[in-house]
């Protein structure tokens, strides 16, 4: 860790899997120190997580940076998106938080859908239409499977939320997350009380919506295992996605991929997204942009799923054969595939263990892929290398698989830990006056190699196609 004079700021990446705390300069961006400590997440259809976990594990991370996290001036928390949390008059989680990737609410966010009048409608008003994945499908599944949580519940909030909150003791989120939740309507800026009454949601049980470059409180003298002074500056916050976009110091038009738990497409845009396909998300971003983004559920741990299933290292892709993997193996997102398992068709006697897991990539990556265009508006560079990020962006098998599939250069951002950075970032401003984006392109933190295009193999694209097309029955069954 190098040694820096200060101020220093803190910031907090609370992810599905685990929490990442960086300690980071504000003149240079150095990460002088940090932290990591990981979550416990249930498996099978639903996909649940205890948030006092998510705040033992964020006191560990911090307890890591040493001396670093005392010095700090500013703490910023990026979480994950959708996740539903439900505290009781306390302050105490009233059961474990319903999690982003969790699709049992798939039947809710279809009937809400219907009974709003359709997707264009729900597009034009807020920007996304509403899957299992949004906060506002797990709320109505709740009511309906469990309404003594529901009576219970004196407070709902998003991962990132809960964990401001017990910094700072008030009910805050930012309009990045809040964006994430199916009842925050992009047209407006607001909560709309329609679809609140749809649902039996209390607005007065909601959060206080922070602008950006707000504070949305300071440390309350209430935990002494916190490393921060009272008083020290807490920032509002926001989502993965629009943290990392803040991490990259995002400038309209450039497109990103990013390679984690699910995989992400997104750019930044000056204009209201309006998808009524469903595909495109339009999430706002963390400083008064929009952040149209494509989600699927299944990305790197799908493909390390299936590499351990043929007792093979990621690495060990082979190229050649026919074989194609849709692997959806917790159900899908894009497509809107709640119910689908993962899918492999084409062996033949001299298909290779190789040829199979590359196919676990290209069925991961067409997805993604699948939805650039649609994310991308008319003032994007479409010959503009794709930024990868995330945990599989430097891996070998994941870089060459979306340069042959995307037919694009591709740079991988040496910077790691871009959503922990782009929190800090946040926090960075509140100090400084900056926009954190600049802070960030200040930082420098998209510096990293570009790897040149390559010809796009277009008939493997066409052959995923064509299984995705033929497979519908199979992949819509419960």
């Amino acid at each position: 860790m190098s040694v820096a004079d200060g101020p220093f700021v803190v910031g907090v990446d609370s992810s599905t899997q685990s929490t990442k705390a960086l300690v980071v300069d504000v003149a240079t961006g150095a990460v002088v120190a940090s932290g990591q400590a990981p979550h416990t997440v249930t498996s099978g259809a639903g996909r649940e997580s205890d948030p006092a976990e998510w705040y033992t594990a964020l006191r560990s991370a911090l307890a890591q940076c040493g001396d670093a996290a005392r010095r700090a001036s500013a703490v910023s928390v990026g979480g994950q998106q959708h996740g539903l949390v439900t505290l009781d008059t306390q302050g105490r989680p009233v059961r474990p938080a319903l999690l982003w990737n969790d699709v049992r609410s798939a039947p809710q966010a279809r009937r809400l859908v219907e009974e709003l009048g359709g997707e264009k409608v729900w597009a034009d008003r807020f920007g996304s239409v509403p899957g299992a994945s949004f906060t506002v499908s797990k709320w109505a599944w709740l009511a309906e499977h469990e309404p003594e949580s529901v009576r219970a519940t004196a407070a709902v909030r998003l991962p990132h939320d809960y964990l401001t909150g017990r910094l700072t003791g008030a009910g805050t989120t930012d309009r990045g997350d809040a964006s994430g939740t199916g009842w925050w309507a992009s047209a407006t800026e607001a909560y709309d009380e329609d679809v609140l009454g749809r649902v039996g949601l209390d607005p007065a049980l909601l959060p206080r919506v922070v602008g950006p470059g707000e504070v949305a409180g300071t440390v309350r003298d209430a935990d002494n295992e916190l490393p921060f002074s009272k008083g020290t500056l807490v920032a509002a916050g926001t989502g993965d996605n629009a943290a990392a976009a803040l991490g990259l110091g995002l400038l309209p038009g450039t497109p990103v991929l990013s390679l984690g738990t699910s995989g992400t497409v997104y750019a930044v845009s000056r204009r209201r997204p309006t998808d009524a396909s469903g595909i495109v998300a339009g999430f706002a971003d963390a400083r008064g942009d929009w952040l149209p983004l494509a989600c699927t559920l299944n990305c790197t741990l799908a493909v390390d799923r299936i590499a351990a299933l043929l007792g093979l290292d990621r690495e060990a892709v082979e190229a050649g054969g026919a074989a194609t993997i849709l692997p959806y193996l917790d159900g899908e997102r894009t497509p809107d595939l709640p119910h689908a398992s993962g899918l492999l068709t084409g062996l033949r006697h001299d298909t290779t263990g190789g040829q199979v897991l590359q196919a676990a990539y290209d069925g991961a990556v067409h997805a993604l892929l699948g939805a650039l265009d649609r994310v991308l508006d008319d003032a994007s560079d479409r010959s503009a290398p794709l930024l990868l990020i995330g945990g599989g962006a430097r891996g070998t098998a994941w870089q060459q698989t979306v340069r042959r599939l995307s037919g694009r250069a591709v740079q991988v951002p040496e910077a790691r830990e871009l959503v922990a950075l782009g929190a800090a970032a946040q926090a960075a401003g509140l100090l400084t006056g900056e926009d954190p984006a600049a802070v960030a392109r200040r930082w420098n933190t998209a510096r990293g190699p570009v790897l040149d295009p390559v010809e796009r193999d277009e008939a493997t694209l066409e052959r995923i196609s064509g299984v995705l097309a033929g497979a519908g029955p199979l992949l819509e069954r419960p």
